[in-house]
């Protein structure tokens, strides 16, 4: 846990130092929200599933700009070959940029969901929805800082990692904005189903991720 805490420091110090990141992916999804709002309208019928549907479109491709890159600026910077020469396994260098990862989608969806919350005056600040993007959040990480990893080696990462993500990422979408919309719609004890998916999937998908990151990283 110390080694794993070590790494989440050093990607914390550097993300504050070079603010690579999280502000681009906080960026990128505010103009998402915000563009959003404008085609659904606030008076619409099905505010609570558009708004649920744009609130997680916004979120996937604000944690692709960051996942994308979170092992490949690693790989270039000759970091990650430090890493693998450490006296650590892979499993302890993913659980490292799995925490991280997670951290900074975390701070995107904090800056992200008061304004939600404001322009489609929705209940985007109920600790239901709060706890439903965590779970989100951390299967797209889990599988995200994976396939980061696969493609970090190659020329085509911008293109390969959406391909890779987001088939793979579908049910965990699903639930999350299904589990989302109903909490907007007020049925809470309807998305608890939901959200019990979106936690065995996160528990599927880390777990796998966990057990291959280390093959990945030799090859």
């Amino acid at each position: 846990m110390r080694r794993v805490g070590a790494l989440v420091w050093k990607d914390l110090i550097v993300e504050f130092r070079g603010r690579e990141f999280v502000g681009a992916m906080a960026v990128f999804a505010l103009i998402a929200i915000v563009t959003f709002n404008f085609p659904f309208g606030l008076s619409a019928e099905q505010k609570e599933d558009s708004g649920a549907g744009g609130l997680w479109v916004a979120f996937l491709f604000a944690a692709m700009l960051g996942l994308g890159r979170s092992l490949a600026i690693e790989r270039d910077r000759g970091t990650l070959e430090g890493l693998t020469l450490c006296p650590i396994d892979g499993g302890t260098i993913f659980a490292g940029k799995l925490i991280s990862n997670v951290l900074f989608i975390a701070i995107v969806q904090g800056v992200s969901l008061p304004v939600f919350a404001a322009l489609y005056n929705l209940p985007a600040l109920s600790p239901m929805v709060l706890a439903i993007a965590l779970a989100g959040t951390l299967g797209i990480a889990g599988l995200g800082t994976l396939f980061s990893a696969l493609v970090s080696t190659t020329r085509a990462r911008e293109i390969l990692m959406p391909l890779l993500l987001f088939p793979l990422a579908i049910p965990v979408v699903i639930a999350t904005v299904r589990a989302t919309t109903l909490v907007f719609e007020g049925n809470t004890g309807e998305a608890w189903p939901w959200f019990n998916l979106i936690v065995v999937f996160d528990v599927i998908f880390v777990t796998i991720a966990y057990l291959l990151f280390d093959a990945v990283l030799e090859d």
